[in-house]
């Protein structure tokens, strides 16, 4: 009978946290639609950035204090992270991107540009200056810029959730496409979840059978630029060390 109270419980939270996090965002981004409208909304990103770091750490604070999610860090003690780097990360859950961007120093993202036309969250990456989503050499070139400028850029080389029964599905080459036309280096985050938690195939309203969830982040290898180096040839030095880190074969 506890462990059927104590399930509620948590259910009862976690679908809680997503109504906070849902309300949070509409304010945010009606906010950023009355900022798109200044002529001086260019000037404003760095400041959104900031704001956004700062949700998401709330985001994170919430779940420290209702316990829904244990999140470890591990590797970050070493001192502040920079910016102007690459960092790359696998991606087993929906709520990964949230989670390191509240961690790294002043970082965009790539949008899909479905979700940059949605009224409901796209005024906030409009303001932050996150890069849209298109294929091709604009991408590779608006990202590049954004490095070059100093902002850190968080990629998901995968390009979509991790598959189920997998550890991590083949990597696409962008990112390195990109640290290389900046002369940034790239950083790799390693992310391990506890099963079903906002996984790809189901549903987020569906809560997922272990709560409470754990996410382990993991600051691992580095890869300097280097002159002449083959976008093919670091993606695939990349996808060597992920595999080794997580104990699968490589992606295929």
């Amino acid at each position: 009978m506890r462990r059927h109270i104590t399930r509620a419980r948590f259910v009862a939270t976690y679908y809680l946290s997503w109504a906070v996090f849902g309300a949070v965002g509409l304010l945010l981004n009606l906010g950023c639609m009355v900022l798109m409208l200044l002529p001086s909304r260019d000037s404003l990103g760095p400041g959104v950035r900031a704001t956004i770091r700062r949700l998401f750490e709330a985001w994170l604070a919430w779940f420290h204090a209702t316990q829904i999610i244990r999140i470890e860090w591990k590797g970050f003690d070493e001192g502040p992270l920079q910016p102007g780097t690459v960092y790359i990360a696998n991606h087993p859950t929906l709520i990964d991107a949230t989670i390191i961007l509240a961690r790294l120093p002043d970082a965009v993202c790539i949008f899909k540009p479905s979700l940059m036309r949605n009224p409901a969250i796209g005024p906030a990456a409009v303001m932050a200056g996150y890069v849209r989503g298109d294929a091709g050499l604009d991408l590779i070139k608006a990202a590049a810029a954004r490095v070059s400028a100093g902002q850190s850029l968080l990629v998901f080389p995968e390009g979509t959730r991790t598959g189920v029964g997998i550890s991590v599905g083949p990597m696409k080459p962008g990112f390195a496409l990109i640290a290389d036309r900046a002369k940034a280096p790239v950083r790799l985050l390693v992310v391990r979840s506890s099963p079903g938690l906002c996984a790809r195939g189901r549903p987020w309203w569906r809560a997922p059978r272990v709560l409470p969830g754990t996410i382990e982040i993991s600051l691992d290898q580095s890869w300097p630029y280097e002159p002449g180096r083959s976008a093919a040839e670091l993606t695939q030095s990349v996808e060597t060390r992920i595999c080794d880190v997580l104990g699968d074969a490589r992606p295929g």
